[in-house]
């Protein structure tokens, strides 16, 4: 079959599946785009999953083995990437070893999900020379946080849902902290629903909106920017958390997404956790401005809700988020809520 062949099926499953899709206004713009996306089919006991290491090195295989624990426990079969376990500098081998095993994951049509064993630094690097043709053919769950927010965007470029959730480095799987997290997770790839209940912030502006869920590590977001998998915000409801930044770069992140339009149209913002520097190591102590701050400002002006405090991002309680699901979000004074569709 020609790939022509191919993509044309493609095409009209897309087509059936959109709600609103690619127009052009008078002045030649392309105007919002919002439709639903291909969720991979939910796992199911007896199904196949591989963890792979796309960006950072994890050295031993004793720091997945919490992951390979969990997905047997849940009746899931694990491969491992051939470089799982290989370096190069910093990185889990080199670019063309990281590379190898991603594509293999993606075409390999008896993997039903694509578990990164950790975010780190790498996948920047890879994600253009890689082929989704075949992983088109037959969409599968990719999941992880942090650095695989690059995948996430891809992704959604290409219409397919994936997850951010827990990764196999960062399981603790007697800590009751991350119970809630490992739940959602097995909801989230297992087809259960997935909503979110919590105690409101007093930094929250309250309001309800409906929207595709993207986004992910904000350093992640900022670095897509101009990029083949920046994100388009109309209509959509944007999720960032983020780790060990100063404050004055989590204020240029922000500003740069604004003066990138990203706030212009978007229907939410869901902010999730961000762990600071020590003010010792970098001044935020004298930056004068929170997190909360900084949202509210370079948000100033929109009128649609905000959340602080979403329990997901490099912390032990990191739900399950499906990206590229319509979800609601609804913030009261008291109590705010997501839900996916």
């Amino acid at each position: 079959m020609s790939s022509i062949i191919k993509f044309g099926f493609l095409g009209i499953f897309l087509f059936i599946t959109t709600v609103t899709s690619n127009a052009q206004d008078n002045s030649g713009y392309a105007t919002s785009i919002t439709r639903d996306l291909i969720r991979p089919p939910h796992l199911k006991k007896g199904d196949t999953i591989m963890i792979v290491s796309p960006a950072g090195k994890i050295n031993d295989r004793s720091r997945v083995d919490a992951g390979i624990e969990l997905a047997n426990h849940w009746g899931l079969i694990v491969f491992f990437g051939d470089h799982l376990l290989s370096e190069s500098n910093t990185f889990a081998g080199t670019d063309a070893e990281r590379l190898q095993d991603l594509q293999e994951a993606l075409d390999n049509p008896s993997i039903k999900a694509i578990w990164c064993s950790r975010g780190g630094y790498g996948l920047v690097r890879i994600v253009d020379k890689l082929d989704f043709t075949k992983f088109m053919e037959r969409p599968k769950w990719i999941i992880g946080y942090s650095d695989v927010t690059v995948l996430h965007n891809k992704m959604h470029s290409l219409g397919v849902e994936s997850v951010h959730a827990q990764m196999p480095l960062t399981l603790k799987l007697q800590d009751p902290v991350q119970k809630e997290s490992i739940v959602t997770l097995r909801e989230a790839l297992f087809g259960k629903e997935l909503s979110y209940k919590f105690d409101s912030s007093e930094f929250n502006r309250n309001g309800k909106a409906t929207g595709q869920l993207v986004g992910g590590n904000l350093s992640i977001v900022y670095s897509m920017l101009g990029s083949e998998t920046d994100l388009k915000m109309d209509g959509k409801i944007l999720f960032i958390e983020d780790v060990n930044e100063a404050l004055y770069h989590i204020d240029r992140m922000l500003i740069s997404l604004k003066r990138a339009g990203y706030f212009e149209n978007c229907a939410g913002l869901v902010v999730g956790d961000f762990r600071l520097k020590k003010n010792e190591e970098n001044g935020s102590g004298e930056f004068g401005e929170t997190v909360e701050d900084i949202v509210l400002r370079v948000t100033e002006g929109t009128d649609f809700p905000v959340i602080f405090n979403f329990p997901a991002g490099h912390i032990d309680d990191n739900r399950a988020l499906i990206m590229g699901s319509f979800v609601e979000m609804e913030v009261k004074d008291k109590k705010s809520k997501v839900t996916f569709k």
